[in-house]
Formats: structure tokens, sequence, C-alpha cells
């Protein structure tokens, strides 16, 4: 599974050009229709090559970085793989409710987060010790939420509620809860 650092770089790269080359075609469609002088007229033939650069452009991004998502290739073959590990959680009066003090996984097992919510609706994030995060789902009452995830680097993550659930949400972080660990 590709690093999902590694996918928002790129991603990032790729669509700060694309939204560039949009503004700068925008702004010369501006400046070609507000010019004083010659002529107002805008040469179609060059206005329609650049929108059909930009289309094509832009699908070429989303057909490339379609399979650069990480958890892409695990969603879509769920019901063939078995976790390594799960992890039952359950989240109540803004707390979680973790099986263990830490959860150990090591570096490749598959680990199932079940996370049920007994109350109202929160988030169920995981992050890096640089507070980027690795993935994040909601928590619904009543409804089944779980993601399946593989772990590629050693390390001590944390758990954070994504997921605005009133004031005392903001507080609902256990640091450092998740230890992955080399084989």
């Amino acid at each position: 599974m590709v690093d999902s650092q590694l996918v928002l770089n790129g991603q990032t790269i790729a669509y700060t050009c694309y939204a560039i080359a949009i503004i700068l075609v925008m702004a010369w469609f501006g400046y070609s229709v507000t010019k004083t002088g010659k002529s107002n007229k805008i040469n179609h033939g060059l206005f329609y090559t650049f929108v059909g650069f930009l289309v094509v452009l832009g699908v070429s991004l989303h057909i490339v970085t379609y399979n650069t998502i990480p958890w892409a290739p695990m969603d879509i073959n769920r019901a063939d793989i078995k976790p390594d590990k799960v992890f039952d959680i359950t989240v109540e009066n803004h707390q979680f409710i973790l099986p263990s003090e830490k959860l150990i996984i090591k570096v490749g097992e598959k680990a199932l987060f079940d996370v049920t919510s007994n109350d109202l609706t929160y988030g169920f994030g995981v992050f890096r010790s640089d507070n980027s995060m690795i993935f994040q789902m909601q928590v619904v009452p009543g409804h089944r939420n779980d993601i399946l995830w593989q772990f590629n680097k050693p390390g001590v993550y944390t758990i954070r509620s994504t997921e605005y659930s009133g004031p005392k949400g903001a507080q609902m972080i256990l640091k450092d809860v998740i230890e992955v660990l080399e084989n």
C-alpha cells in the first residue's frame, strides 16, 4: 500500500498545476475581452483549444490518480480479505472506549477498526505524530462503522474524533494509543 502522505503530496502538486492552468486561461480570456484598442474579439480556435486541453488534463489527472489511492484495492476486494487483528471500539459520552490500553499491530498486518457509537455521530481518525491524518471515518449510531487498514511503517499513532459532536468533541484525543511494530 502506498503511503497516504506520498499520495497527498503528489495530488497537491498535480491539482495545483491544473488550477494554475485554469486561472491563466481565465486571466487570458478576461484580458482579451476587456482590452482596449484594435479588437475585443478573441480567437475562438485558441480558446477552445485551451478548454479542450484543460478537459483532457483534468480527466487524465483523475485516471492517473485513481490507482494511487492507497486504500482503494483493499476496499474493492474487502469481501475476500480476512483481517489479522480486529479492534472493537465503542464511543459514548464523548469518550473512546478501547479494548486495551494500547492497540498493538505489526507492520503489514491488516487491522479492522470496528467502531460503535451509542449516542452521537462521532469521527474516528488516526493521526501521525506530526498531526497529519492517515485515515478517518464517520461513526454513526445504529450503523456498521468499520475500516480496514494496513500500516506499512512502524510508529505510534493518535486517535481523534474528526466529526463535530458538540464542544466536548474537541477533547476526544487519545495520544499514542496505536503502536505499529516492525516484524
